[in-house]
């Protein structure tokens, strides 16, 4: 197994989602918005509430739109601001940020940048890495910036298949910063993979979808140009998934 205490981290939409993690035995969470895109920051509101009523640690996204992870320096600027303002609350754990440059490799100048401004939270390169040309590259630029860990899925859709690349992953890094492995996890895997990788922490989402509680229904407009139907739905965390899997992983050790 790593090097470093196991931990297993779970990514949830907004405080709901933070409570029942918690609840579920959670030992941090990745406090999002929109993870229909793949996770966006969270308005300054989440994150207040987050702070009234969490009993974990929690790390925030800085993620100011979907798509690439290229950005232009008025994004930059606003990754900055959004650190800023986090570090001075006092309480906030931790920030998630992934930089590019275009030709797929880490952006070293501003992921120093966002690094020193996150100081003293804890710092986590979300999985901008899986979009990297050379993942061995990769972990060096981000030993190189500071970077406390770093969230793959092994450069694949899952954890399961990238669990090859997560192994050497653990390896490359010896220590110098904690592997977390995501990727599909759930309750029938997540100690497979455990017990293939040797990854240091482990990240899922365990999300269900409801029907909205809404009785009345506008069929003639669906907002953002989504789906009517899906306008109707929400989607939350599910605490006894998130109980089950947390179970199976602590199995494996």
């Amino acid at each position: 197994m790593g090097k470093h205490p196991f931990k297993i981290e779970i990514c949830v939409e907004g405080t709901d989602g933070l409570i029942a993690a918690q609840n579920a035995g959670a030992d941090r969470v990745e406090l999002c918005a929109s993870l229909i895109e793949g996770g966006l920051s969270p308005s300054l509101g989440v994150i207040r509430e987050a702070l009234r009523v969490a009993t974990i640690p929690f790390h925030v996204i800085i993620r100011p739109r979907g798509g690439d992870f290229l950005y232009s320096e008025v994004e930059f600027n606003s990754m900055l601001e959004d650190i800023t303002a986090l570090r001075d609350m006092g309480s906030v754990a931790g920030v998630v940020i992934g930089c590019l440059t275009a030709d797929g490799r880490i952006d070293e100048a501003r992921t120093k940048a966002l690094v020193e401004a996150a100081r003293p939270m804890a710092v986590t390169c979300h999985r901008a890495f899986d979009m990297t040309a050379d993942y061995r590259d990769a972990i060096e630029a981000l030993v190189r910036c500071g970077v406390d860990r770093v969230l793959t899925s092994g450069q694949r859709d899952t954890a399961v298949e990238g669990s090859a690349i997560l192994r050497d992953s653990v390896a490359i890094a010896d220590g110098r910063i904690v592997i977390m492995g995501c990727g599909e996890l759930n309750a029938a895997n997540i100690a497979q993979v455990r017990q293939q990788t040797g990854v240091d922490e482990m990240h899922f989402a365990a999300l269900t979808t409801l029907k909205s509680a809404m009785t009345f229904r506008n069929p003639h407009v669906g907002m953002g140009g989504t789906a009517i139907e899906r306008e109707y739905e929400v989607t939350v965390t599910d605490e006894a998934a998130v109980r089950a899997t947390i179970a199976a992983a602590r199995a494996a050790a």
